[in-house]
């Protein structure tokens, strides 16, 4: 059974993408052992209480240095023998130690296909604003492994969603959670649970 940390930061609507996929049994040999949070105000720490999840801030704000921050958060996660990070709307630098720690395995969930509107700069509306600014005409999501990199990890999985003429980017943000994002995440948990995933070459191949 593969043991998960969910981080967020905000509402956790893909964290109950994934709670919904494993109730469903969508996701299989796999179950939430703790959700993170760096905002005690956070909803998803609601939902996952809801759930019956065990819920835990651990904020940068609450410890004197950016350093200690990272040392607690790693040291967190490792002595819950947590298998798998799940980044569902993570906005907080992850640690470089935890990254060495946990090296492809620690997930993030981007909603653009990556290299598109991606990196530095480009998290919420930001990206789905760009897109629409560029005119494209299909957007989506992007599951991937997480590097030292900002969206540069091995790609997992990727899901197309077109863009409506009449899109602002709340509609379009919406439309690639419901389409993308809560399709593509659980999808990946799924097949790394089951030991479908593997990493050659900085590619993913799924099994």
């Amino acid at each position: 059974m593969l043991k998960l940390a969910v981080l967020v930061s905000g509402g956790g609507t893909n964290l109950q993408a994934i709670i919904d996929a494993i109730d469903a049994g969508k996701i299989t040999n796999a179950k939430i052992e703790v959700v993170i949070s760096n905002n005690e105000n956070a909803y998803a720490l609601e939902r996952a209480k809801n759930a019956g999840i065990q819920a835990m801030c651990i904020s940068p704000k609450h410890y004197d240095s950016r350093e200690i921050f990272n040392d607690e958060l790693t040291k967190t996660i490792c002595e819950m023998g947590i298998d798998l990070v799940v980044l569902a709307g993570y906005l907080v630098i992850i640690p470089p130690q935890l990254i060495a720690a946990y090296r492809n395995r620690i997930i993030n969930i981007h909603p653009s296909l990556i290299p598109s509107f991606c990196g530095t700069g480009f998290y919420g509306l930001k990206v789905h604003e760009e897109a629409l600014r560029r005119g494209v005409k299909v957007t989506g999501a992007t599951c991937h492994f997480v590097d030292e990199g900002t969206d540069t990890g091995p790609i997992i999985l990727q899901k197309a969603v077109e863009v409506l003429a009449d899109d602002t980017p709340k509609s379009l943000q919406q439309r690639v959670m419901e389409q993308a994002e809560w399709q593509i995440m659980p999808q990946a948990i799924h097949l790394i649970a089951n030991n479908r995933i593997r990493v050659e070459d900085g590619l993913v191949k799924i099994l």
